[in-house]
Order: structure tokens, then C-alpha cells, then sequence
């Protein structure tokens, strides 16, 4: 192994996070998942599916870059997550919208 490889193994792995690190993740994951049960329980009004989307984008980042390592990856993984993230946020929100219109009442 030349010095450049064994640097650049010891860099990558300097990066990772501790196993606090992952244990403060999971419990802003645990938090968040509970704030996303609230609100079946409490009335929120019209923010609540808003709010549900957002928590699921936040959730959906946090566990891609430290649970599946790519904030410590190449750019293109990254690339590729968001871009999959931003499809899924349109489907989302079409099928918000199909469904708002499929509930309005016709004139």
C-alpha cells in the first residue's frame, strides 16, 4: 500500500461518525418520528401534511448521509440521492394535489 492509499484510508475513515454521534442521530430520528405521530393525534390544520413532508425529507437526509455513509462519499451519490429525493417529493405533492382535487366538491 503506497502513502497516498494508506492517507487517503485514514482520512476517509477519520470522517465517520462516533457511535455517539450515532446515537445522538437516532434519537433526533426517534424525536422527529414522534412529532410525525403527534399528528394523528393532535389537530395541526392545514400545516399537517406540509409538516409531515418536511419530516420526512429531514429524516430521509439524515438517515441516507450518516446510517448509509454518503455524506462521506463521492459527490455522485450524492447526486443521486437528492435527485431520487426530489422525485420523490413531486410524487408526493402531485398526489397531494390529485387527491385535494378529488375531494372537492363539483360545481
Amino acid at each position: 500500500m503506497s502513502a497516498t492509499q494508506s492517507h487517503d484510508t485514514e482520512s476517509h475513515e477519520d470522517h465517520h461518525p462516533t457511535a455517539r454521534d450515532y446515537v445522538n442521530i437516532a434519537l433526533v430520528l426517534a424525536l422527529l418520528t414522534a412529532l410525525e405521530v403527534s399528528t394523528y393525534f393532535f389537530d395541526f390544520g392545514p400545516i399537517a401534511i406540509p409538516l409531515l413532508i418536511v419530516l420526512m425529507i429531514i429524516k430521509f437526509v439524515m438517515v441516507a448521509n450518516f446510517f448509509m455513509h454518503l455524506k462521506f462519499d463521492t459527490k455522485i451519490y450524492k447526486q443521486l440521492l437528492y435527485t431520487g429525493l426530489a422525485f420523490a417529493v413531486v410524487l408526493y405533492t402531485l398526489t397531494l394535489i390529485i387527491f385535494v382535487f378529488e375531494r372537492a366538491p363539483s360545481v
